[in-house]
């Protein structure tokens, strides 16, 4: 045992420099000629394959070994696995973008995150281990008694890291589809299958060893191209230290595009269409009918004029898309009116603090802030797939350790996303913004094919204006190498980084829902006396089937990466950390507030996520539920209601019936106090 540090260190040691030979070896055949799709080829399937290979040598069939791998991983690599399996498509794809996009307010993920994981080390992970057991419903059922907890937080595991996993296998997606050329929802179930081979296989054993593997590549991949763009942009390869002077260049430059005339004629005309669709929604149900009528006519008028048939089609397809009824109207409306309206509104500057116009509007980015990082916080402290990392661990001594070396290698990516935010802008608005319509790079084309970046020429000047070009958050990172010219092998690592962290993190997810199911329901209420290969085989099947469904809801595109993660912690936020914290610090916390708080918690958070962020959901026949933000807080900070009313629901519940029992106490206080720190 005491050698088992020493051979892992050396077979990833030689893991890591094989990757780098294998970095070189590409960047020499593009020089060679090499066409870029068979290098996106190479990356992407030879790292599935590397991760598929891990997995089969991992396989097992015990239980220990499947649910906590054997409680024999040393701190440093776990540490890198739950690096690796943190580090999901959110961060490695959304966070620069997110930060591209919203400057200052950004950096709410970066605090909420970081902050959460010391939460972890101070509340949650050392107490955990101490418990031992394999889910965080085990300790529910363990601390507050009986299988209604249990139940309750087998329900929100499901929920908060479906949601997550969702948005993970989405990114998968967006990789293969631009780097592989398939159609995204091809692209989707075929990264689904290199989910698959590793958490199917092996469980938790194989999921931890292929995540300190992707750990390795995800971090390279991070940080070499924002690299060359820092030696590029000031001759200094340290982007961490240098983004300062780029985001000076980035301000001045905002000072002349955002006065540009052209650019405020962009930026009115856009207006002018937000009001379009306004009075179009105002006239209800005569402007579809007129809609419908006009684009009839106009085909005809085409038809009849033998116009070229590419311009038939576009209208006909125009008519075929219109909505069949009125509510369907208005809300297709307004999401159109929507998007005008934020594309006509007037930018905010990278480096503006809680921007908008008066002090009521700020006061508003503040709250949202503020809420938003407390969200994300107490989310990290109590995502099920995280805290069920700090039970592989051989001691709680180095639960806590794996904590500091967690945040270590987070920190790498962590110091760099605001660096590829300043970078990936100050390339737009240098080589992009203000170019001729008819010159556009070819990365625009190939990002436009599937939906993530659009350009609209809407003042007719043959010149783009930063108000005409939209990107999707999500394409920032992938597409920063193509934006800065950088040779297409660096695309392709960036690429199987990206590949990596949403595998990891889908591989982490899978496994806990498939758990929770498998081990929480099925063995500990349904049918205790099931052999191991039963149980095995159960959580397995269970596995398939969700990641399926999974697939299935990711390739329906339902919002960005970050969004859909964002929701997820506050799912997770507000269905756990109240039970969790109380159940450890607060002997007085009983099954009936715990239960309680975490069906109302959940509830209060479903509800506010819904009505803030939804007025219609189509496909169940609901129209009209959106509601106004209560103190402007918006749905991504949606837990910060539900882990209040989680807590008080709680202490008022439990204090107002009989305390536990004193086998319960006892329980908290061994948690809390063990004889033996080396349990």
């Amino acid at each position: 045992m005491a050698d088992y540090p020493v051979q892992l260190r050396r077979y990833y040691a030689y893991y890591t420099v094989g990757f780098f030979i294998f970095i070189g070896t590409l960047a020499v055949l593009e020089q060679h000629g090499m066409p870029p799709r068979w290098i996106g080829y190479s990356f992407l399937f030879l790292t599935i394959f590397l991760y598929a290979t891990i997995g089969v040598l991992a396989r097992t069939a015990s239980v220990s070994e499947y649910y906590v791998a054997g409680r024999r991983v040393p701190a440093v690599f776990n540490g890198m696995a739950t690096g690796s399996d943190w580090m999901s498509a959110a961060s490695f794809m959304g966070l620069a973008g997110t930060l591209y996009l919203s400057g200052y307010q950004g950096l709410a993920y970066v605090m909420g995150w970081t902050g959460g994981y010391v939460l972890v080390a101070l509340l949650l992970a050392p107490y955990l281990r101490r418990f031992g057991q394999y889910t965080i419903p085990d300790f529910l059922a363990a601390r507050y008694g009986g299988n209604l907890a249990r139940l309750v937080g087998v329900f929100a595991t499901i929920l908060a890291s479906f949601v997550y996993v969702v948005a993970q296998i989405y990114g998968v997606g967006l990789i293969t589809s631009r780097f592989v050329g398939l159609q995204f929802e091809v692209g989707v179930f075929v990264g689904l299958a290199g989910i698959l081979v590793c958490s199917f296989l092996g469980g938790m054993r194989a999921v931890t060893w292929t995540q300190v593997a992707q750990y390795a590549i995800l971090i390279v991949a991070y940080l070499v191209p924002v690299t060359i763009l820092s030696y590029q942009v000031s001759g200094i390869p340290v982007p961490q230290l240098t983004y300062g002077q780029v985001l000076q260049k980035v301000q001045d430059m905002e000072e002349r595009i955002f006065d540009d005339p052209a650019e405020i004629d962009a930026r009115h005309r856009f207006r002018e269409r937000a009001d379009g669709y306004h009075d179009r929604i105002l006239a209800l149900p005569d402007s579809l009918e007129e809609e419908q009528r006009s684009l009839s006519v106009r085909i005809d008028d085409l038809k009849g004029s033998n116009a070229q048939m590419r311009e038939v089609a576009t209208l006909e397809r125009q008519r075929r898309e219109l909505p069949k009824s009125s509510d369907e109207a208005r809300s297709y409306w307004e999401g159109l009116m929507h998007q005008a309206a934020q594309r006509g509104t007037a930018p905010d500057h990278h480096l503006t603090p809680y921007p908008g116009k008066g002090d009521a509007v700020n006061d508003g980015a503040r709250v949202n802030f503020l809420s938003l990082v407390f969200c994300l916080m107490v989310g990290t402290a109590a995502l099920p797939h995280v805290l069920m990392r700090y039970y592989t661990t051989p001691s709680v001594r180095e639960a806590r350790n794996s904590v500091f070396w967690s945040l270590l290698f987070i920190l790498a990516l962590y110091l760099t996303a605001p660096a590829y935010a300043a970078f990936a802008k100050y390339e737009i608005y240098t080589s992009l913004v203000g170019s001729s319509m008819a010159q556009l790079p070819m990365w625009v084309n190939s990002w436009g094919k599937i939906g993530m970046v659009s350009i609209e020429d809407i003042n007719g000047d043959g010149i783009l204006q930063l108000a005409e070009l939209s990107l999707n958050p999500d394409v920032i990172l992938l597409a920063t190498p193509e934006i800065a010219g950088l040779p297409y092998v660096i695309s392709g690592l960036v690429a199987a980084g990206a590949l990596a962290a949403a595998l990891s993190t889908a591989d982490g997810l899978l496994l806990t829902i498939a758990s929770a199911l498998a081990h929480d329901v099925y063995y500990k209420i349904f049918r205790p006396q099931a052999s191991t290969q039963w149980r095995l085989v159960v959580s397995k099947s269970l596995l398939l089937v969700v990641a399926v469904l999974a697939a299935s809801v990711a390739s329906q595109k339902p919002a960005t990466i970050l969004f859909m993660v964002a929701w997820a912690f506050s799912l997770a936020g507000s269905a756990f950390f109240p039970a969790l914290i109380l159940g450890i610090f607060w002997r007085r916390a009983t099954s009936a507030g715990a239960v309680s708080g975490m069906v109302l918690g959940l509830l209060v958070t479903i509800y506010y996520m819904v009505r803030v962020h939804f007025d219609a959901i189509p496909w169940l026949g609901i129209h009209g539920i959106g509601m106004e933000p209560w103190l402007g807080i918006q749905s991504t900070a949606a837990g910060v209601w539900g882990v209040a009313a989680g807590f008080l629901t709680i202490i008022v519940v439990s204090l107002c019936g009989r305390p536990p029992s004193q086998e319960t106490q006892d329980f908290v206080e061994s948690v809390r106090y063990p004889e033996f720190d080396h349990c």
